[in-house]
């Protein structure tokens, strides 16, 4: 075989298998999914003020859909999410309202303080050996008080009108915002793809032991997950601050649920040990779009929690009976190793050493 021929083989055999995967399912949702909206509107969500609106408030769902992928990638799993994103976002709001701080400074603080928190929650998990859903129990009470000790009952709002300014700008009816959360998911996307500490990550998370063998240390890898995790919650919470009029103590209460069905939707398995950005990305899109429909068609909003929740545990479901019946499959005459689930980064079969090769 050429390597011209080669070459067409392998394209055709990446694209068939992206055709069969969760991502390519869900690019076909979210397609349909807005053509039907805009035409049950009549072509007014076609249309640049609704378009901007939407995206605008897409760009969070986004990030903390990234933020519970990246936690997950080493099989752990972040349940401050919201918390620590609305205390970041009133850390910003009391900065610049209260402290008259600088809009850029303010920013650069509730990001890098979120980062902090993320870094120290995995250190703690890492020193204690308690399961991180425990500790980051305990973390989101702990932020959920701090952020009601910083809000109080009010609404902080007349902050910077530069902040604002950045939420409302969308050139091209494309929000910045939006923009935003697209970069942070391209940056995010060629680390754990094309790094070595990226690959490094998947490695812990996908087979602790290999990696512990191959020299990789699974505790620096959960602390860099989540450090990671608590800089895009830093992120959302920009994207939220500058999105919103003002920023109280309801912000982030209702982040949770998203940030785990975006990456579960998207084809992230529980266990750890893949990713997938893309696929992360588009199921907030599709979410983002029930929530659309729901404003437009005045449908009660427990109903549409209820449908969320059904579709995420089916999909946790359906993944655990896939990966049971690859288990089964996986000793065959020929020696091949078993396929990976549709939508999901295959687990490496050798692991990175500290050099970055593999073996």
């Amino acid at each position: 075989m050429t390597p011209l021929q080669g070459g067409k083989a392998a394209a055709r055999s990446a694209l068939h298998r992206f055709s069969r995967s969760t991502t390519t399912t869900l690019l076909g949702v979210a397609i349909v999914g807005y053509l039907a909206l805009g035409i049950s509107s009549s072509g007014t969500f076609f249309e640049g003020p609704s378009l901007r609106t939407f995206l605008q408030y897409l760009a969070t769902p986004v990030l903390i859909g990234l933020a519970q992928m990246v936690a997950l990638s080493v099989g752990q799993l972040n349940l401050a999410v919201g918390a620590l994103g609305g205390f970041s976002a009133c850390l910003m709001g009391v900065l610049m309202v209260d402290a008259g701080v600088p809009a850029g400074l303010a920013v650069l603080t509730g990001v890098l303080g979120a980062t902090l928190i993320g870094l120290i929650t995995g250190v703690f998990i890492v020193a204690t050996r308690i399961n991180g859903f425990i500790v980051t129990l305990g973390t989101m009470t702990i932020l959920l008080g701090a952020q009601y000790r910083l809000s109080g009952t009010r609404t902080i709002d007349g902050y910077s009108a530069t902040l604002r300014d950045f939420g409302r700008a969308a050139p091209l009816n494309i929000p910045l915002v939006f923009v935003t959360a697209l970069v942070s998911a391209g940056l995010l996307a060629a680390f754990m793809y094309r790094t070595v500490a990226g690959r490094r990550l998947l490695a812990a998370g996908g087979n602790p032991l290999a990696a512990k063998l191959s020299g990789i240390s699974t505790d620096r890898q959960i602390v860099l997950a989540h450090t990671l995790s608590g800089l895009l919650i830093g992120i959302a919470a920009l994207t939220a601050t500058a999105s919103l009029p003002g920023v109280n103590r309801s912000v982030g209460g209702d982040w949770l649920l998203p940030s785990f069905a975006a990456p579960i939707i998207g084809g992230v398995a529980l266990t750890g040990g893949s990713v997938a950005v893309l696929g992360t990305v588009l199921a907030a899109f599709v979410m983002r779009l029930i929530d659309t429909a729901r404003a437009q068609f005045s449908l009660d909003p427990s109903w549409v929690n209820f449908l969320i929740g059904v579709v995420v545990l089916g999909t946790v479901v359906g993944g655990r009976v896939h990966q049971s019946r690859l288990a089964k499959k996986a000793v065959s005459p020929s020696g091949t190793p078993p396929p990976t689930a549709p939508g999901e980064t295959p687990r490496p079969t050798s692991v990175p050493t500290p050099t970055g090769e593999a073996r």
